[in-house]
């Protein structure tokens, strides 16, 4: 009987190391998936995010686009598909698929508002002392400027004049918590690796030259160029028509309205508040880059080739600069261009930074948004450290 007892015992042990085997299996299962999440948590946490953007076709139907596929349950990856035909007739045509994956996704029927959705939170907190950058990426008539800028109608802003209005709204609101902000806006273009002031307003023959100098304080500043000061989203919108009619437009084999140079926008952001005894500063940076296409596939000749020259130089700088910066290199070559010289505090400075990277449907376009989706990849891997609020 005895013998029955002990036996009974050692099962019941041996049941109830069972049970604790499979909750530390449990346990130690839910640790992996937990420090996996914290990994991906901060890895993403100081990265430049990226958006990519699918433009509709301008003629046609949408689902006549088969070489670009959106997954319809993931808003976050995209694949482009090609299909190689063989070249000796024995064996069949291949498949060939490059798969992506950024921050968001947005395809052909995806809104202004939708898109500006994503992006206002970022926005809002120029209000809270962040620097903020947003740049546009993409070849001739990928519909950058569609993104940043939009067209006349409030329904078809882009995100140059929704930041501006949401920051113009939030900062009546924030009156009421006893902020007080002030606004400087300003607006400038690099063409030929020269920069013009596009609110520019006097005589063409009396344009002054600018430099892009860095004051003590690690700020930006640009020589001779107006920084107009700005007290509602009006004065704003007027600037920015101003600045559309300076901006250089040419004719190019990719896009007759193609704007070939890099445009950007910078609102200056200062903020006081008397009760708490605090000020913040910040600047919101949005920016619309010229067309990445190559040089022979837009038929360039002469002084379009100079400008296509320029362009891409100073768009592989951009490249050279965020490699530089995700590999840890001591040395950043900012001052290699006049792009990345004037974004260096967006690119490796304290800012929250997000590319758009737009695609056009065309099936001719494949190459061209290949190359855009990776490089898009490598910007999505830079990781450039957690922006902190300008506060004192």
């Amino acid at each position: 009987r005895p013998g029955w007892d002990l036996k009974g015992k050692v099962s019941d042990m041996e049941v109830k190391v069972q049970n604790y085997q499979s909750k530390i299996k449990l346990v130690n299962l839910e640790n992996d998936h937990l420090k996996d999440s914290i990994t991906k948590a901060q890895k993403h946490k100081g990265n430049i995010r990226v958006f990519c953007r699918v433009r509709p076709l301008l003629t046609g139907n949408q689902s006549d686009v088969l070489h670009i596929q959106l997954p319809a349950h993931d808003n976050k990856a995209l694949t482009l598909a090609k299909t190689e035909e063989s070249h000796t007739g024995r064996t069949a045509d291949t498949q060939k698929s490059y798969n992506f994956s950024f921050d968001r996704v947005f395809g052909p029927r995806a809104t202004q508002r939708e898109v500006f959705e994503e992006i206002s939170l970022l926005v809002q907190s120029a209000l809270d002392g962040y620097n903020v950058c947003c740049f546009a990426y993409g070849q001739t008539g990928s519909g950058k400027t569609f993104t940043m800028e939009g067209g006349d109608l409030e329904d078809l802003w882009g995100v140059i004049p929704r930041a501006v209005q949401q920051i113009f709204k939030s900062a009546k609101a924030l009156q009421e918590q006893g902020w007080q902000y002030t606004f400087t806006a300003s607006f400038v273009e690099i063409y030929n690796e020269t920069l013009r002031d596009l609110l520019y307003t006097g005589k063409p023959n009396k344009r002054p030259e600018h430099e892009i100098r860095k004051v003590s304080n690690n700020e930006i500043t640009v020589t001779n160029l107006t920084y107009q000061k700005v007290n509602n989203e009006d004065e704003v919108h007027n600037l920015i028509m101003l600045a559309n009619q300076n901006r250089s437009t040419a004719r190019t084999g990719m896009n007759d309205h193609s704007s070939r140079s890099h445009s950007v926008f910078q609102l200056d952001i200062e903020g006081q508040n008397s009760d708490r005894d605090t000020k913040c500063k910040s600047v919101l940076c949005l920016v619309d880059l010229a067309g990445s296409e190559r040089v022979q596939k837009s038929q360039s000749q002469g002084e379009r080739f100079k400008e296509m020259t320029a362009i891409n130089s100073s768009l592989t700088n951009l490249g050279i600069v965020i490699a530089t910066l995700a590999s840890k290199e001591s040395f950043i070559p900012y001052r290699n261009s006049k792009l990345t010289y004037l974004l260096q505090n967006c690119l490796g400075g304290n800012s929250k930074t997000l590319m758009f990277v737009n695609i056009a449907p065309e099936e001719e376009s494949f190459s061209e948004s290949l190359n855009s989706l990776r490089f898009a990849s490598k910007v999505n891997d830079c990781v450039i450290g957690t922006a902190s609020a300008n506060r004192k």
